[in-house]
């Protein structure tokens, strides 16, 4: 069974910078692209970041664009989310999720797998 477990979130100053984990149990790690998704507090889930299963390539939010990098060590079966500049907006609940599609998505409805989430809060 497949599962994915975030972490690295935390309270952090406007400004500042946290990196997020996602461990992905399982012998296939390199075969699914890997995404990262956010919601806050009466929102809906929004794409924040994806990566190939190659690692190759990969698609950020508007709103994270030079900001937030995201990466993977298919050694590790771990994915990553760099996140610099940190924002007040970008206080939200962070979920790694996985797809079967090589290239990765923004369309939450084409990923597979869920991680429980991981907190970030950015103070003013």
């Amino acid at each position: 069974q497949v599962q994915l477990v975030e972490s690295g979130g935390g309270l952090e100053q406007a400004g500042g910078s946290l990196r997020l984990s996602c461990v992905r149990s399982g012998r296939t790690f390199r075969s699914y692209a890997m995404g990262w998704f956010r919601q806050a507090p009466g929102k809906e889930r929004d794409f924040v970041a994806s990566i190939s299963s190659s690692g190759g390539s990969t698609l950020y939010a508007d709103s994270v664009k030079g900001r937030f990098t995201i990466s993977r060590d298919n050694a590790k079966n771990t994915v990553y989310l760099q996140m610099n500049s940190l924002k007040p907006e970008d206080t939200a609940v962070y979920y790694c999720a996985a797809t079967s599609r090589p290239g990765g998505s923004y369309r939450k409805g084409e990923y597979e797998y869920w991680g429980q989430g991981t907190q970030v809060t950015v103070s003013s």
